[in-house]
């Protein structure tokens, strides 16, 4: 129950004017209450509905208040009762409280108490299923193997964990190298399906011929060499996840056979009449942009709709560099421990060089280096030296106020503070091949900042 919720309270006791009275009174701070007479019905209308606490009386006719309690909590534990009796023992105390009571309540009621005791079992319940779905989350973002610590990847976390645990169908979409199989993985390591396969097809690297039957398998006979009958993928990944990487790279022709697969829920190998019933989530990934190739009548738009019941863009790294410290030294870690090294980490200067890189290959060109690094080190630090990118040379310092143009020829006029810094932005821009974030970086200055200064420049061509 969120706070902004109205809580609703069950008031059980035969007592008529004692039940109204509590009504009144429960309802006047504020929360939605529901009366009945008897335990029975309690344990009747628990099951009807759900109830965030219980407030019951022990001495009914048909079942008392004891009974009824166990009930309750037999069917859901996780109820707050809190009981109220005439008779006032020790004995009854501890057998509601053994029962599962939350408190025990004495009549003639002290109704300051009794708040208070009511808000008290609201906010324990409360805040245990904020933990328990806190732990949750916490178990899943262990689970996914994702490292970052950006805000991209935060929220990316938050979808994976999230889209995970249910069925749908799942297109991942970003640029080479983002690290989308990574994703799908992640998806079914979380997923009710986890204890089945993930089969993961290249839809770019085979033909339209051997993709189907890589997909969908083909009978003894079917074509010049199939001398048996062999499996395809998606009755390989039966009851579990199908991983279709580079899906835009799909023809036509099996995307329609694909669009079938998706609404029928069943295959048809090449070279057979029959059908077979397959039972596999799918999940798609591609760098391209489909709702392009709709346009272009490259990609089927049935079958876009069908992939993208939920869609997750992976950021490119250089969009996020504040992980790409984390990344380099858990590939680091990695590769030391692979190629038998004693690496203690990269030097200062090495670690500014890859935090400016841009990485057009994005994460794959960031381990990919890093390894190179690692084999090619002698020391225990990893320099500039081995790192086989460069970095653009500045050639002026940027700051929040931009000094002079130094690339303009001294033989023309000088110009304002305004133009200079307007030439300085383009600049970036263009180095950046228009990345906004990339060119914030070069100029030393925020993203905010730098779309202020777009505006106040009006350039909108980038």
């Amino acid at each position: 129950m969120k706070q902004s919720e109205k809580a609703s309270i069950l008031v059980v006791d035969d007592d008529h004017g004692h039940r109204s009275m509590l009504e009144t009174i429960v309802s006047g701070w504020g929360y939605s209450v529901e009366t009945v007479d008897d335990g029975k019905k309690a344990v009747e209308m628990v099951e009807a509905r759900p109830f965030d606490l219980i407030l019951m009386d022990v001495r009914m006719a048909t079942m008392d208040g004891i009974e009824a309690l166990g009930k309750i909590k037999n069917y859901n534990p996780s109820i707050p009762v809190l009981i109220m009796t005439a008779y006032s023992s020790v004995e009854s105390a501890v057998r509601a409280l053994k029962a599962g009571a939350y408190d025990y309540l004495t009549k003639p009621l002290d109704f300051d108490k009794l708040k208070i005791s009511v808000e008290r079992a609201l906010e324990h319940t409360r805040l245990k299923t904020e933990n328990l779905a806190l732990k949750e989350k916490l178990g899943i973002e262990a689970s996914l193997n994702i490292i970052g610590k950006s805000r991209p990847m935060k929220e990316l976390m938050d979808m994976v964990s999230m889209v995970a645990p249910s069925d749908a169908t799942v297109l991942i979409t970003g640029e080479s190298g983002t690290g989308k199989e990574l994703i799908a993985r992640a998806i079914h390591r979380n997923s009710r399906r986890k204890d089945r396969p993930l089969v993961t097809v290249n839809c770019a690297a085979l033909t339209e011929t051997l993709l189907e039957s890589e997909l969908f398998g083909h009978e003894k006979g079917a074509f010049t060499g199939a001398d048996r009958r062999r499996e395809g993928r998606f009755m390989q990944a039966n009851g579990g996840t199908i991983f279709l990487d580079e899906i835009g790279e799909m023809s036509l022709a099996m995307q329609a056979k694909l669009l079938r697969v998706i609404q029928e829920k069943e295959i048809q190998r090449v070279g057979s009449d029959s059908t077979l019933k397959v039972d596999v989530r799918i999940v798609a990934a591609t760098n391209r942009d489909l709702k392009d190739d709709v346009a272009e009548g490259k990609f089927r738009q049935d079958l876009f709709y069908r992939l993208s019941v939920v869609v997750i863009n992976l950021p490119p790294l250089r969009e996020r560099p504040e992980d790409i410290p984390l990344l380099a030294q858990h590939f680091l870690d990695k590769y030391a421990k692979r190629h038998r090294k004693m690496v203690k980490g990269f030097t200062p200067s090495a670690m500014d060089m890859l935090v400016k890189h841009e990485w057009p290959g994005n994460v794959r060109e960031l381990e990919n280096a890093v390894e190179r690094a690692v084999i090619l080190l002698q020391g225990e630090y990893v320099t500039e030296r081995e790192l086989p990118i460069s970095i653009p040379r500045q050639d002026m310092e940027y700051t929040d106020s931009i000094g002079s143009d130094s690339s303009q020829p001294e033989r023309e006029e000088p110009q304002s503070l305004e133009e200079v810094e307007r030439r300085t932005i383009l600049r970036a821009l263009k180095a950046s091949r228009g990345n906004k974030s990339a060119a914030a970086r070069r100029l030393g200055i925020t993203r905010r900042t730098l779309y202020k200064k777009l505006e106040k420049y009006n350039i909108r061509d980038w």
